[in-house]
């Protein structure tokens, strides 16, 4: 695995919902906060987003925008001002039943694909957190290919049901999300990780670590992996990232751990076995010390909420 790769494994929750909606006229709905990620690509017409607290963002045919934080918002045919989304936006799922008796095939102006991915906020990767409340991402001839590719076969896909479009559509749509962090990543090469992934010490040391996290991992072996001394790879790493090697390692082990106890059925023992620690009490003293819970309790919790989002 690489980073961004578990960064986004580590929160995932159930299959992402998404929606093609198609409209004409006046329209303006409202989507309150929740536990996820969400994502607008405009196909055909224009349309405008306001989140909570700012300024509405104009967005046409091509434009997609992701909103890694499940931060509320209205998204509308007109420009609108905080006052006016309040008081006039309907709910977006009531707004949605009542668009589809409206809608018929070619009276259109306006095609927007949609939808969201359920995240476990508990355990959010720094690189998923220091994503900005909206990811805008123009539809600039020639830039981003590999994020344009990936919508184009989303509307085809959904333009006619094919055989295998139940596989293919969740695989798609999680591909989307990993192509808008990568956007975001070349659009924003100052922020944190996109420096420590761009690093060439830092990136060796990173994948090693993700790569193997239950290896007996040292700093002289990190650094030897990385390819260079232990001070530099100290200092580094612990600049770029924010913590000392070590102490990432320590701290990325418990939150695998974590995702182990959602997705699998695997004893305490294994998990310990799997993630590096040397026994169940160790693994169980360190993830109490993150989570503030045990194991086991964390992961009937986590089963209760998988269970909830796959019923939604």
């Amino acid at each position: 695995m690489d980073v961004v790769s578990d960064a986004i494994s580590a929160v995932r929750l159930g299959r992402p919902w998404f929606h093609r909606l198609r409209t004409s006229g006046s329209w303006s709905a409202r989507l309150d906060p929740y536990d996820g990620a969400g994502f607008y690509v405009v196909l055909k017409g224009h349309c405008q987003l306001l989140t909570d607290g700012s300024a509405p963002l104009p967005l046409s045919a091509g434009d997609a925008v992701l909103l890694p934080h499940g931060t509320g918002h209205v998204i509308a045919d007109f420009p609108v001002d905080a006052a006016v989304a309040k008081k006039e936006a309907v709910p977006f799922e009531q707004w949605l039943v009542e668009t589809k008796p409206r809608t018929r095939p070619g009276s259109y102006e306006t095609e927007v694909l949609c939808g969201k991915y359920w995240l476990d906020c508990s355990r959010m990767h720094p690189l998923m957190a220091e994503l900005p409340e909206v990811v805008s991402l123009p539809g600039r001839v020639g830039s981003h290919l590999e994020l344009r590719a990936a919508v184009d076969l989303l509307a085809g896909e959904l333009d006619e049901i094919r055989p295998g479009s139940c596989a293919a559509l969740p695989s798609l749509l999680d591909l989307l999300l990993v192509y808008m962090i990568r956007a975001w990543m070349v659009e924003a090469p100052g922020g944190t990780w996109p420096r420590a992934l761009g690093d060439p010490v830092a990136a060796a040391a990173l994948r090693a670590l993700h790569s193997n996290p239950a290896a007996p991992w040292s700093n002289d072996r990190l650094a030897a992996e990385a390819g260079v001394s232990r001070p530099t790879l100290a200092r580094r790493f612990t600049t770029l990232v924010g913590r000392p090697p070590m102490a990432y390692l320590t701290w990325w082990r418990v939150i695998r751990a974590a995702t182990l106890l959602r997705d699998t059925q695997d004893t305490l023992a294994t998990i310990a076995d799997r993630v590096g620690y040397g026994s169940p009490y160790a693994l169980s003293h360190a993830f109490q010390r993150e989570f503030g819970t045990t194991p086991g309790r964390y992961r009937a919790q986590a089963v209760s909420r998988s269970s909830d989002v796959e019923t939604n």
